[in-house]
């Protein structure tokens, strides 16, 4: 999930009633002295977030789509990382320890590969599977292009609909290695958001035989 915390645009409570600086303050509620505020009623809690919802549409929170994405035609790989640090991606240099993750195999050698290999089109169908299953926050996924090699899934968050692009690519020639790309549209940190769908995503396949290539 992405970080707000560097946009322009900052959601701020004033309790004393301070409208002004707009668009600064972009919510403000009267404080009531009467009222006990130890707890907030469940109706007011969704109105909440129905108001977050608007303006994270208002203010398109989700980002533009990087027009990037997919495999690179000057090199057979996916895209390296920007400076920021709300992404991972198997394409960066081992030594890049904020943006680096290792590949995935969906045959290793110390598991199924040497018993009962799958064939591409089953560890493809696997991952899928895992996808719509995994939950690792509750961003949720939608396919948005799948071919034979290659799937690209938008993550979005429930309440602003922050974006998150990963992709997955099974490159030819690389025996059963699957590479993937994880990355927040906006903002500069992720509170390792990524790193986190993605190592449940493993673990979930783990259990249907699959591997991490190297330590993650």
């Amino acid at each position: 999930m992405a970080s707000i915390a560097s946009t322009s645009t900052i959601v701020y409570y004033n309790k004393h009633h301070s409208c002004s600086n707009l668009p600064r303050t972009l919510l403000c509620k009267k404080q009531d002295n009467n009222k006990p505020n130890d707890k907030i009623p469940r109706r007011e809690i969704i109105l909440r977030s129905s108001e977050l919802a608007v303006i994270g549409a208002i203010f398109q929170f989700s980002g533009k789509k990087p027009d990037y994405l997919g495999v690179q035609k000057n090199q057979q790989a996916l895209a390296l990382c920007p400076a920021t640090n709300n992404c991972i991606s198997t394409s960066e240099n081992i030594s890049d320890a904020t943006h680096y993750a290792p590949p995935w195999d969906y045959n290793p050698e110390g598991g199924r590969g040497r018993n009962k290999p799958a064939s591409r089109e089953e560890a493809m169908e696997e991952l899928l599977q895992t996808i719509k299953s995994t939950k690792a926050d509750k961003s949720q996924p939608r396919i948005v292009e799948k071919r034979d090699d290659y799937v690209h899934v938008e993550y979005e968050s429930p309440i602003l609909g922050l974006v998150d692009d990963v992709e997955f690519w099974f490159p030819l020639g690389k025996n059963s290695t699957v590479e993937y790309r994880s990355a927040s549209r906006v903002g500069n940190f992720d509170f390792d958001a990524n790193r986190k769908r993605i190592k449940a995503l493993r673990l979930a396949l783990e259990k249907k035989g699959w591997g991490s290539k190297d330590s993650f």
